[in-house]
C-alpha cells in the first residue's frame, strides 16, 4: 500500500496534497487536449526514400526532416493502394478499394465514388464539432453523372463531410485544368463556358499530337490530347480560359488556401486535408525551385513540396497552434519516374533511391508501392523517435473516431482499425495483419511474412520473408506451403466478408 503514489498523496499534509493535485491537473491538461486540431498532409507519388530523413540523395527536405525529428517516423506504414484513386478512397472511407466497383484510376470527368451519406474521415471530425477543409488534389470524382462544369457541381467534397473545399477534379495531367471551390469552378467567365470530353477532340483546340512541336514539356506516352499551358494532357477541353490554372503557381495556390483555412479556424478545432499535387506529373515547379535539386523537375518538385510543408508548419507556429495540433505527413502511394512526360526523371536520378531499400513503386504490389513516408507530430504529447508499427492509412477513420469520441455505426468504415495508440507512440504495435493493394491484385502481411495472391499466369502466388529479403527477390512459396495456405486462407476471408473492423 505504501508504494502506491495515490496512497502517499492522500497520506501527505493538506498543503502537499493541494500542490500535488494542482500539478496533476496541470499535467493532465497539457497531456490530453479534448480536441486537438489535425492537419493531414498527403503528398502525391512520393516514395519512402524521397525525403532526406529516409536517405534521399538528390533533394533535401529540411521541413519534413524537422517534422520527423519532432515526431514519430514510421518505417512500416502504408498507403492503402499503390495508385492514387483507390488509395484516397480507402483513406477517406475506411474501406478497402476492392470492395467497391469503380475505384480504379478515374478520368477527370468521373462521377464521385464516395456517396453522400457515407461515414467518412471528414464526417467523423465534423460530428465531433470540427471545422473541416479539403485543399488540393481530389481524384475521387465529382457529381452524380454528367458534370456541368459551368454550373453547380454536386456532390463534391462538401457533401461528404467537408465544410470547405478548394480542389482540382483529378490530377494535373487530366482535364479540366481548373480549380473548384466548394461547388463551382473558380474564376469562371460565363461568356467562356467549359467543355470537357474524354472521347473526342474539339477541332479548334491545340492537339498534343498534331501540335507536338509547340509543347514546352514533351510527352513520352499518353499525354497527347488537350494542350494547356504548353503541356499535353489526358482528355480534351475547350473554354474556361480565365479559370485555367498555371502549373508553375499551383503549389503556391494550394498552399495559400491551406494556410487560409488554418487562419480562419484558429479559434476552433479543425481538420485540414491538404493533398499536394507535388510530385505528380506534370512536374512543373515554380521558378524559385528550379535547379534546387540534382534530379531535374522531379527533384525540384520534392523541394517545392517540402516548402509547402514548411509554410503550414510556420503558420501553426505563428498562431500558437503547434502544441495543440496533430500533424501527419504521408504519401498516397510509392514513387514513379517516367509517368508520361520527358522530364529527365530517369536520366538525372543518380544515386537517389526513390523507394529507399524497397523494390517496386507506384502501380506495383511490391513494398515500394505502398510503404511510404509517414510522420506524426504532436508537440509536447508525442515523444520523438521512430516506430516499426505496421500502419495502414485506411485506419485513420477509426483511429480519429476513437480520439474524438465519435461513435461509429456497425457498417461504417468497415476495414479501419483503431491504431491511435501506435500513432501516438504509446505502443510499438500496430496491426497484426496488413492488406496491400495494387490495381488488380492484393497481398497480406503478417509480421515479416508477405503473401501475394496469384494475378494470372505470369503472376503466381509469391511468398516473401521481409526480415531476410526486404527487396522481395526470393519467392519462398514452394518451400513454405503451410504458410502459403494459412495466409492465403486469411486473405480469401478478407475478400469474402463485408467488414474486418474488430469493434
Amino acid at each position: 500500500m505504501d508504494g502506491n503514489p495515490l496512497f502517499r498523496l492522500l497520506s501527505s499534509s493538506p498543503m502537499k496534497r493541494s500542490l500535488a493535485l494542482l500539478a496533476c491537473l496541470a499535467q493532465a491538461s497539457i497531456a490530453a487536449p479534448a480536441k486537438p486540431n489535425v492537419v493531414l498532409i498527403l503528398a502525391d507519388d512520393l516514395g519512402y526514400g524521397d525525403i532526406s530523413y529516409n536517405g534521399a540523395k538528390g533533394a533535401v527536405t529540411p521541413n519534413i526532416d524537422k517534422l520527423a525529428s519532432e515526431g514519430i517516423n514510421f518505417t512500416d506504414a502504408h498507403s492503402s493502394s499503390s495508385t492514387c484513386t483507390p488509395s484516397r478512397f480507402a483513406l477517406i472511407t475506411g474501406k478497402y478499394p476492392f470492395r467497391q466497383k469503380g475505384t480504379g484510376i478515374l478520368p477527370g470527368d468521373a462521377e464521385m465514388i464516395v456517396k453522400p451519406g457515407t461515414t467518412t474521415l471528414p464526417s467523423i471530425f465534423k460530428q465531433a464539432g470540427y471545422a473541416t477543409g479539403a485543399v488540393g488534389k481530389w481524384h475521387l470524382g465529382l457529381g452524380d453523372g454528367r458534370i456541368d462544369w459551368n454550373g453547380e457541381i454536386k456532390p463534391s467534397p462538401n457533401d461528404i463531410g467537408f465544410d470547405e473545399s478548394f480542389i482540382m477534379a483529378a490530377t494535373g495531367d487530366r482535364v479540366p485544368t481548373v480549380y473548384i471551390r466548394n461547388h463551382r469552378v473558380e474564376n469562371l467567365d460565363p461568356a467562356d463556358p467549359i467543355f470537357v470530353s474524354y472521347t473526342a477532340q474539339y477541332p479548334s483546340e491545340p492537339d498534343g499530337k498534331r501540335d507536338r512541336a509547340s509543347l514546352k514539356m514533351d510527352w513520352s506516352n499518353g499525354h497527347n490530347m488537350a494542350i494547356v499551358n504548353g503541356i499535353g494532357r489526358i482528355g480534351f477541353m475547350k473554354g474556361g480560359v480565365k479559370a485555367r490554372w498555371n502549373d508553375e503557381n499551383m503549389s503556391q495556390d494550394f498552399t495559400r488556401e491551406a494556410v487560409g483555412f488554418i487562419e480562419r479556424h484558429k479559434d476552433q478545432p479543425f481538420f485540414l486535408y491538404f493533398a499536394t499535387h507535388n510530385i505528380h506529373v506534370p512536374r512543373v515547379p515554380n521558378p524559385m525551385f528550379v535547379g534546387k535539386s540534382t534530379m531535374g523537375p522531379r527533384g525540384d518538385s520534392i523541394v517545392e513540396m517540402d516548402w509547402q510543408v514548411g509554410q503550414v508548419m510556420a503558420t501553426l507556429d505563428k498562431l500558437g497552434l503547434a502544441q495543440n495540433t496533430i500533424v501527419i505527413f504521408s504519401s498516397d502511394n510509392g514513387p514513379v519516374l517516367d509517368d508520361g512526360y520527358k522530364d529527365q526523371a530517369v536520366e538525372k536520378l543518380g544515386s537517389h533511391k526513390p523507394a529507399g531499400p524497397f523494390s517496386g513503386g507506384k502501380y506495383q504490389l511490391l513494398e515500394g508501392g505502398t510503404r511510404v513516408p509517414f510522420v506524426v507530430r504532436w508537440k509536447g504529447h508525442v515523444k520523438p523517435g521512430s516506430s516499426a508499427a505496421m500502419i495502414n492509412q485506411v485506419d485513420f477513420a477509426s483511429s480519429f473516431a476513437a480520439l474524438t469520441g465519435t461513435k461509429l455505426a456497425a457498417d461504417a468504415v468497415p476495414d479501419s482499425f483503431n491504431v491511435m495508440p501506435a500513432l501516438l507512440g504509446e505502443t510499438p504495435k500496430g496491426r497484426d495483419t496488413l492488406i496491400e493493394h495494387s490495381i488488380n491484385r492484393t497481398a497480406i502481411r503478417e509480421g515479416d511474412w508477405k503473401l501475394m495472391e496469384a494475378g494470372g499466369p505470369k503472376q503466381p502466388v509469391e511468398l516473401f520473408n521481409l526480415k531476410d529479403d526486404i527487396a522481395e527477390k526470393k519467392n519462398l512459396a514452394a518451400e513454405k506451403p503451410e504458410i502459403v495456405e494459412r495466409l492465403g486462407k486469411q486473405l480469401k476471408e478478407v475478400h469474402s466478408v463485408a467488414r474486418t473492423r474488430p469493434d
